[in-house]
This record gives C-alpha cells, sequence and structure tokens, in this order.
C-alpha cells in the first residue's frame, strides 16, 4: 500500500493500490502518518509519488458513504494532521505526478514542496459533483496557491487543469514528458539533500508562516531565521567553499 525505499538520503515513497488510482483510504493515510511521524534519521528529502500511471485519486469514497457528521469532522481534523506533517515537519518533500491528481491527492501534492507533473496529469476538485466538500486542507493550501476566486470557479463546474496549467496556476513547479517526473524529482532530490539541513529547515517552516504574517512581523523571523542560518558551521563551510571555489561539505 504504502512502499517505502531509502537510498544516499533520500526516502522515496510509493502508493500503490492497484486498481483503485491510489485512492486515498484510512490504512494509506495512516502509513504516510507513520513515515512522517517518525522519519529515518539518515533521510533529508522525500520523494511522494503513485503508480500504474496514478498518483492519487482523492479519498476511496466507500469508506464514507455512511459516516456521522461526526466521524466526518474528526477524519477531516486527521487528515489536517497528516499534511501539516508533511509540509512542515522538517523533510523537504518532491512529488512526482502523473494521472489523476484530484481531490485529496490535490491536497496530498499541495503539502509538498516542489513538485513535478507529467504530461498525463490531470489536477481536479469534483466534489461539489459528489455533494461533498474538500476536507483535506484544500482550502488553505490549494486555495493559497491558486486564489481562493479560481478554486471556487474550479470546485464549481468540475474543470479538470493538466500539467502546463498546472505549472502557470502554481500546482505544479516543473511539467515533463510522460516517464519523467520521477527521474527528474531523484535530480532535485539529490541537489536539496545536498543543502546545509539547518537551510532546508528554516525554508520548510518560515516561509509559509511569514506568508500568513503582517509585513512587519514576517521580516523580523526572517531576520531571525537568518541569524540562525548564518552563526552555524555549515554556513562557515558555505561561505569558505564558494570562496575557495568548490563543493561545499555540510553536517
Amino acid at each position: 500500500m504504502l512502499k517505502i525505499e531509502i537510498e544516499d538520503r533520500i526516502a522515496t515513497l510509493t502508493m500503490t493500490r492497484p486498481g483503485k488510482r491510489n485512492a486515498m483510504c484510512e490504512a494509506l493515510l495512516e502509513a504516510i502518518d507513520a513515515f512522517f511521524s517518525a522519519p529515518p534519521e539518515s533521510v533529508r528529502v522525500v520523494i511522494l509519488t503513485g503508480t500504474e500511471g496514478h498518483f492519487c485519486s482523492g479519498l476511496d469514497l466507500s469508506e464514507h458513504v455512511h459516516r456521522s457528521p461526526e466521524e466526518n469532522l474528526y477524519h477531516s481534523r486527521a487528515w489536517h494532521r497528516v499534511m501539516d506533517k508533511i509540509q512542515f515537519g522538517g523533510l523537504a518533500v518532491v512529488s512526482a505526478m502523473f494521472g489523476a491528481v484530484i481531490g485529496g491527492g490535490m491536497e496530498l501534492a499541495a503539502a509538498t514542496h516542489v513538485r513535478i507533473a507529467e504530461e498525463s496529469t490531470i489536477f481536479q476538485l469534483p466534489e461539489g459533483r459528489r455533494g461533498i466538500f474538500v476536507g483535506g486542507g484544500a482550502t488553505a493550501r490549494v486555495g493559497r496557491l491558486l486564489g481562493a476566486d479560481r478554486m471556487t470557479e474550479m470546485m464549481l463546474t468540475g474543470r479538470k487543469y493538466g500539467a502546463d496549467e498546472g505549472v502557470t496556476l502554481g500546482l505544479a513547479h516543473y511539467a515533463v514528458n510522460d516517464g519523467k517526473a520521477l527521474e527528474l524529482a531523484r535530480k532535485l532530490a539529490s541537489k536539496i539533500a545536498r543543502n546545509a539541513p539547518l537551510s532546508n529547515y528554516l525554508m520548510i517552516q518560515s516561509i509559509a508562516r511569514i506568508n500568513d504574517m503582517s509585513q512587519g512581523d514576517g521580516l523580523f523571523v526572517e531576520s531571525l531565521a537568518a541569524a540562525m542560518s548564518q552563526t552555524t558551521p555549515d554556513a562557515e563551510e558555505g561561505l569558505r567553499a564558494f570562496l575557495e571555489k568548490r563543493a561545499p561539505v555540510f553536517s
């Protein structure tokens, strides 16, 4: 259901639900939660991807037909908790996407930091056509990527976007040919893994939060992050490497 492979400080998590387009069931969500709750110490970057031509087609709706309002509330809050762990857990996460990136799959991708979409990728929020509403963080994350107005139109009409449109709108950072997302994800993950660990951590933790602050508060937090990063042994190594025209070797 969740295949985990670790090599060279990079963990590749592959969602595998054959015949379900990797729809998110409770067991798969729990497996993702378990990994991000206690990732191996050697891992610096995570690649999240799917299989059988699809990233993730959203919730497994067969598990949601008979839930009470209270159960649905708790389930939504559980999604929020897991998505927060992905976005703010401290590890850089790269999504290698193809096929369905729909509903909860879009919410999952929006919690990651680098998003790569193959030509086959379809972005969609079809909840309105199912008589339901997003509950995994889309209003906070996808809404910020698209803007509230465009997200509203997308949900009302069931509109689909492809890879190139996704890059233009901010749903993806890269558009690649089919079969190439994982290759680029590994290349970018390797580059990210060579950064100073604290620099990666501060970028992941600070930038999204600063975006929620007033300008004055955000600039103060930026100064704190800069002060922390620039007074470490890794910062000294990075500056020396630049002056000596060599690649840095971080801790």
